[in-house]
């Protein structure tokens, strides 16, 4: 097959930003929804889904979480997953095995937790005062909150609903352990697939890495990790393109992905499938998108929290957007000379009228 990288581009832009549809659908369809605490103007999750789900108003995924049947877990980072994706990582034994008085902790939460049906983790700290501990960069932190977090993460408990974002906890019956190594290794293929159908078109290189990040999803499974990825290099659709190999799902047509509409732009989210991988963006957009929220201010050189600003199928920039006293606040920069194009300022106005409904203000 001979491709280009504005094929390639195009192939991106138009599997990823599909047409609005339901949320289940959209959640289905994306196999993953990366979560992220900040707001700014909204939380990760949010601003992914916004573009995917018709009508979606910022907080709609947590709102109807309970009735969506997904899942919170770590997958190759934390978020939102169906029940049959999320299945597919269990049993799950941490890398970090407990002692015995740990063990007897968790025993004795797990217990509460199945009396009460779901807790609140004050509920729990109250009922055990399990003290404070002190946690990985070197701060304080609550022993009742990081042991829920470490039963969940092995499967024990499950997130049953947020309130006002914190995570409420209920049981989970123990896992079926597996019948033998053709079936783990059918999950591990599985699991990549969810990667690649996401992600895709794929450099080998983030490839290797996301398949790498598979031990946060199932570290009892991590020794099958090297096999995994070669088996995904021979079965995937392939292609060498500008001196990379790219990887994509079998039956997907490059060639034939439509453009995006002239008169639309977009703003995403930091952790959006399209801007996810750092590699792949520099190659199709020329310039090296950073997510600085972490970084010191004086030391930013997009912003707090840039949101890509696509048009055209360039990201020709970025977007600060806050919201202070009901209010949107927005501050745009360019990568180039600022444009000045009236259909693309009318196509940032447009979007920017869509955010503002989104967030839900007056």
């Amino acid at each position: 097959m001979s491709l280009d990288l504005a094929t390639l581009r195009r192939f991106t832009l138009a599997r990823s930003l599909f047409a609005p549809t339901t949320l289940p659908q959209a959640i289905d369809r994306l196999g993953f929804v990366q979560a992220d605490p900040l707001r700014a103007p909204a939380r990760a999750q949010d601003l992914t889904l916004r573009h995917r789900v018709d009508g979606y108003i910022a907080g709609d995924l947590e709102r109807r979480y309970a009735e969506l049947g997904i899942e919170e877990d770590f997958f190759v980072n934390y978020g939102f997953l169906g029940a049959r994706h999320h299945a597919l990582m269990h049993p799950r034994k941490a890398r970090l095995r407990w002692g015995k008085a740990r063990q007897a902790k968790a025993d004795a939460v797990l217990a509460f937790v199945r009396e009460r049906g779901t807790v609140h983790p004050r509920e729990v700290d109250a009922h055990f005062d399990h003290g404070k501990i002190v946690n990985w960069f070197g701060g304080s932190s609550n022993a009742t909150t990081e042991l829920l977090d470490s039963m969940h993460y092995r499967g024990l408990l499950r997130v049953a609903r947020r309130d006002a974002g914190t995570r409420v906890y209920a049981a989970r019956e123990p896992w079926p352990l597996l019948a033998d190594k053709a079936e783990v290794r059918a999950r591990m293929d599985t699991l990549v697939d969810v990667i690649v159908a996401k992600y895709a078109p794929l450099p080998a290189t983030t490839l290797g890495q996301l398949v790498h990040r598979l031990r946060l999803a199932a570290p009892q499974w991590a020794a099958d990790r090297p096999r995994a990825l070669a088996h995904a290099k021979q079965r995937l659709a392939h292609a060498r393109v500008d001196g990379i190999d790219w990887y994509w799902p079998v039956g997907d047509d490059v060639g034939a992905a439509p453009a995006l509409a002239d008169d639309r732009a977009w703003l995403l989210a930091p952790f959006d499938p399209v801007v996810w991988d750092r590699l792949r963006f520099e190659r199709f957009w020329g310039w090296p998108y950073r997510f600085e929220a972490y970084t010191p201010a004086p030391k930013r050189k997009l912003g707090h929290y840039a949101l890509p600003l696509l048009w055209r199928e360039q990201i020709v920039g970025w977007a600060n957007v806050s919201v202070e006293g009901g209010a949107m606040r927005v501050g745009v920069g360019f990568v180039g000379p600022r444009l000045s194009d009236p259909q693309f300022v009318r196509a940032v106005d447009d979007e920017l009228h869509r955010l503002h409904g989104f967030l839900g203000l007056s």
